[in-house]
């Protein structure tokens, strides 16, 4: 599904960042930095513009070959793994930065990522998500149609424990991300930090 819609003339969700994203990425430290189910590399291209160290992942072959476009387009680099996140492994302390942006999966898979992404963190270091709740099925203006693959506050907290939020909530806002982003969300937003040690 996600090949034949990168597949389709132009960016499917523009080649702008994320809005929530670009509010909070100063809070981001310097370093490596990991976006994951990143598609066309909008975000990473973004990251890498600012000094990071950026690696891409998604499960679109034709996604990250646009996002490698995108980052020759605009002069950075980005590293690009082709993986389905169900399996992926996320190297133990490894990144200043974890990104989770519309990245929707079934629940046991969404938390065992959590979980390594939790272990993926270094100290300090900042984890970003935005996705859509299960308001948004009422909505209509892009996202999962099936509730299941949907996310609340109250279950990331759940999943990511131990960190300290400092953005944590559920709003409705105006989305403006190419074709299949576009109207009013409701979503939620995290900017967690983790411990020092």
């Amino acid at each position: 599904m996600w090949d034949e819609r990168f597949s389709e003339p132009g960016w499917a969700y523009g080649t702008e960042p994320n809005e929530f994203l670009v509010s909070v990425a100063d809070r981001i430290p310097p370093g490596r930095v990991l976006c994951l189910a990143e598609g066309e590399g909008r975000n990473a291209v973004f990251l890498a513009g600012r000094g990071h160290e950026v690696c891409a992942v998604d499960a679109s072959r034709v996604g990250l070959a646009k996002a490698r476009a995108l980052a020759n387009q605009r002069g950075v680099r980005v590293e690009t793994i082709l993986t389905d996140l169900a399996e992926f492994d996320i190297e133990p302390g490894g990144f200043t930065g974890i990104v989770s942006i519309f990245c929707h999966l079934p629940p046991v898979q969404r938390a065992a990522l959590h979980e390594r992404c939790l272990r993926g963190l270094a100290p300090d270091g900042a984890f970003v998500l935005e996705g859509f709740t299960p308001r948004q099925l009422e909505l209509g203006t892009g996202g999962p149609r099936s509730r299941e693959l949907l996310m609340d506050l109250a279950t990331i907290r759940q999943e990511l424990p131990g960190l300290r939020y400092e953005v944590a909530r559920e709003l409705e806002r105006s989305l403006d991300e190419g074709r299949y982003h576009r109207g009013s969300a409701a979503v939620v937003q995290v900017l967690a930090v983790k411990g020092g040690g």
